[in-house]
């Protein structure tokens, strides 16, 4: 038995156009799973699924908005009607505006809340009601550097993923008992097309590689080992778990200690 075979699961990964939730897709799809690829944007999810099956897997490209309740419910039915079944739910989509607390409007927090928290607690719903009956399934919640710790201006962002952190035992403590499994990945600095321009400015560059002990910046490839194993067998009795997957960020601070000779 292959612990981290995917065969005969249906995957759905959510922000799956770029970035993350299109090198997770790719990751799961090589790993034998059936993948729907859900975002806003057309091209992009046509992109992410053109490439899984180019490499000879299986994909289908659904348009989905976490903001609208009605759209989400619509890619659930659209995974059920092509597949039969949802084995694994990836919550990656998400958004955030960089702005000082005092400077967010209501606008904002309303957007961010609603694609970050709001729409992925439905979608979760949603597919745990076709799990449960079926008493398998795999939850993977895509949180942040902030899920533990607070950073500078991106406030209501940092509320979401904090809450999806406790989201996560919610969901770990409720659906366990079905044989549901829920767990949290949890990034740091990732590279990706949404974080292009942050990083290219050269002091972000450099306070981000020498605060990670790894000593780089990730790559939407660092996380695909991590959410195989959480959609595998070999997470069955893993759940509730925020796994962080940034380089050594949380480890600690390093410590300007003075040299030995001044102490």
């Amino acid at each position: 038995m292959n612990l981290f075979s995917l065969e005969g699961r249906v995957a759905l990964v959510t922000g799956a156009g770029r970035g993350i939730g299109q090198g997770v897709a790719k990751g799961l799809a090589a790993h034998g799973a059936r993948c729907v690829c859900a975002a806003r944007t057309r091209s992009q999810l046509d992109e992410t699924a053109a490439a899984i099956r180019a490499a000879g897997g299986d994909a289908l490209a659904v348009e989905m908005d976490m903001a609208d309740l009605d759209a989400v419910r619509r890619g659930v039915e659209t995974t059920l009607a092509q597949y039969g079944q949802l084995d694994i739910l990836v919550n990656n989509a998400g958004m955030n505006i960089r702005e000082p607390l005092e400077e967010v409007n209501e606008e904002h927090y309303d957007r961010i809340m609603a694609v970050n928290l709001k729409g992925l607690f439905f979608l979760t719903r949603m597919a745990a009601e076709h799990m449960i009956p079926r008493k398998q399934g795999k939850i993977i919640n895509i949180g942040s550097l902030t899920t533990g710790i607070a950073l500078h201006s991106v406030s209501v962002y940092t509320a979401t993923k904090g809450a999806v952190g406790q989201l996560t035992k919610a969901q770990a403590l409720e659906l366990g008992p079905h044989n549901i499994q829920a767990n949290a990945i949890c990034p740091g600095f990732i590279l990706t097309p949404l974080t292009e321009k942050l990083w290219s400015d050269p002091t972000m560059r450099a306070w981000g590689e020498g605060r990670t002990p790894a000593g780089r910046l990730g790559v939407p490839e660092d996380l695909v080992g991590t959410a195989v194993f959480l959609a595998s067998a070999a997470s069955d009795f893993v759940t509730g778990q925020h796994i962080y997957v940034d380089g050594g960020f949380m480890a600690g601070e390093k410590w300007p200690l003075p040299p030995k000779s001044s102490q």
